[in-house]
């Protein structure tokens, strides 16, 4: 199977709501795809005559011209192109009619920004099975396999300890070359891998490198964030389903697991996994035998490499019961510990350096680019970076859309929070430091509730008080939202009062 990166997708998205257009824009975005949105049926047609996409997102009800005849005409013109259909008001005979005009396939309005996710992905890994790489106006390459071997870690000036086709891995602790060095040695083998570090630590990141380093990298790399899958759809997601297994099952469907059959499935935050999936999903680890829900008989045998990450202690979960033991096990083959930015200090400066040039070039080009003082070097290493470094890539972003050009900067360039004293602070995470005076159990939950009726206000308010629209500013569908308000005993207008 060929591969085609996110940055190397064009997509296009067609729908009058100009909420759900401008959401979906930025969930394909946000996923590194290259997306281009429109409000007319009309416009769409016009840009399809002079240019391809690689995937297509119509809505089904438009005025002037239907999504149906979209579809017919967007084929007609691109017929390697994989189009999905989005509906308001989903039926088995709308359905039916767009998957037998062409198209890849539908989703029910509202929906997830998972849901769509793991449609485009689907779409993407479509494409690439049928091999079409086709010309998008000059604009979408043509699919490649990788023929070199992959590269060992190494070490250089600017920090640079491991390569991952155009993305860097960078650092200059010794503990973080150890962990790309682990990476490294394992990736050649077919061992499961677990990765534990706090959020933003770079657990996918490792995780794409174990892959691009391993037998399987010419086959996909299929990545599940398990936490954002409602459990309603768990099941189907990752095994499949078959026709008539429930409804609006009109066509059998492979899963998740399936699709990353002879390439690697990476199970981000596993801890969030439904127990009953879990056990499910050691049988396929056990022996490879998989059936999709619906089905009486093995549908299919899978080979699958399985790298898992959480940022939570797995240990714990496995003794509060939310992690079952012999699943942990059967997945922690070979550990890996990614140590937390504020640990490993050392990698701050060539991470800054990195996102810099990178962000420079993005946001500045032609521009003469500032140089940092030794004081701006300091407040960086001295920060407790909570969010570690994605936190510190968006703090990067952020200076230079506000830096003067060829200015040099000191620490007042970037906007942090409270710097580390005595290795970290309580008022750095944003924690309350009373809650260090309750047990484990009880400092948790009172924070998370606190969280949860935060941030439920904070999206129904940008969401003017809409449910459905505040579901996919949250990325979740209105039952997961309305089950957490529920589970809070949260009112509506409890949670927009100001």
């Amino acid at each position: 199977m060929n591969s085609l990166q996110p940055n190397e997708v064009d997509v296009l998205v067609v729908d009058d709501e100009s909420t759900l257009r401008s959401t979906c824009r930025a969930f394909l975005e946000g996923y590194g795809y290259n997306v281009t949105a429109v409000e007319r049926a009309e416009d769409a047609v016009a840009l399809l005559k002079r240019r391809s996409f690689h995937i297509m997102l119509f809505d089904l009800y438009m005025p002037q011209i239907s999504g149906l005849d979209l579809l017919s005409q967007a084929l007609e013109l691109h017929p390697d192109s994989k189009v999905i259909m989005m509906t308001g008001n989903p039926s088995v005979e709308t359905s039916d009619a767009a998957l037998r005009a062409g198209a890849f396939d539908y989703i029910p309005k509202p929906f997830s920004a998972t849901h769509l996710e793991i449609l485009v992905d689907r779409a993407i890994h479509a494409l690439a099975e049928d091999g079409t790489g086709h010309d998008a106006g000059h604009g979408i390459p043509e699919f490649h396999t990788p023929k070199t071997s992959p590269r060992p870690a190494r070490r250089t000036q600017d920090g640079v300890v491991a390569q991952l086709g155009d993305v860097a891995i960078l650092g200059e602790s010794k503990v973080f070359r150890n962990v790309v060095e682990l990476a490294r040695r394992v990736a050649s083998t077919d061992a499961s891998v677990f990765i534990t570090g706090e959020s933003g630590t770079g657990k996918e990141l490792i995780a794409q490198y174990i892959h691009q380093h391993s037998n399987r990298r010419a086959n996909p790399l299929v990545e599940v964030n398990c936490a954002a899958i409602p459990e309603s759809l768990f099941e189907s997601e990752m095994f499949g389903h078959v026709e008539g297994a429930f409804t609006g099952a009109i066509r059998s469907r492979e899963g998740l697991l399936e699709a990353a059959s002879n390439g690697t499935l990476f199970l981000d935050e596993l801890v969030e996994m439904p127990l009953s999936i879990q056990a499910k999903l050691l049988r396929v680890l056990q022996d490879g035998v998989l059936r999709r829900v619906g089905s009486s008989k093995t549908d299919a045998v899978v080979t699958v490499r399985f790298v898992a990450a959480t940022n939570r202690n797995p240990l714990e979960a496995v003794e509060h019961g939310t992690l079952r033991k012999d699943l942990y096990f059967r997945l922690r083959v070979v550990p890996i510990h990614i140590p937390p930015l504020r640990e490993r200090p050392e990698d701050i400066p060539p991470l800054v350096s990195h996102y810099l040039t990178i962000f420079w070039s993005k946001h500045r080009p032609g521009e003469s680019m500032p140089t940092l003082l030794p004081t701006a070097v300091d407040s960086l290493r001295a920060y407790a970076w909570p969010g570690n470094v994605r936190e510190l890539r968006n703090v990067v972003e952020h200076a230079v859309v506000m830096m003067e050009a060829g200015a040099p900067v000191g620490s007042e360039g970037f906007t942090l929070g409270e710097p580390m004293l005595d290795g970290g602070s309580a008022g750095s995470l944003g924690i309350d430091p009373a809650l260090f005076q309750k047990d484990y159990h009880t400092a948790r939950e009172e924070m998370l509730a606190h969280f949860e009726e935060e941030y439920l206000s904070q999206i129904l308010k940008r969401a003017n008080g809409n449910i459905s629209g505040a579901a996919r500013i949250a990325g979740v569908d209105r039952t997961t939202l309305y089950r957490l308000m529920e589970k809070r005993n949260l009112s509506k207008r409890e949670l927009l009062e100001p």
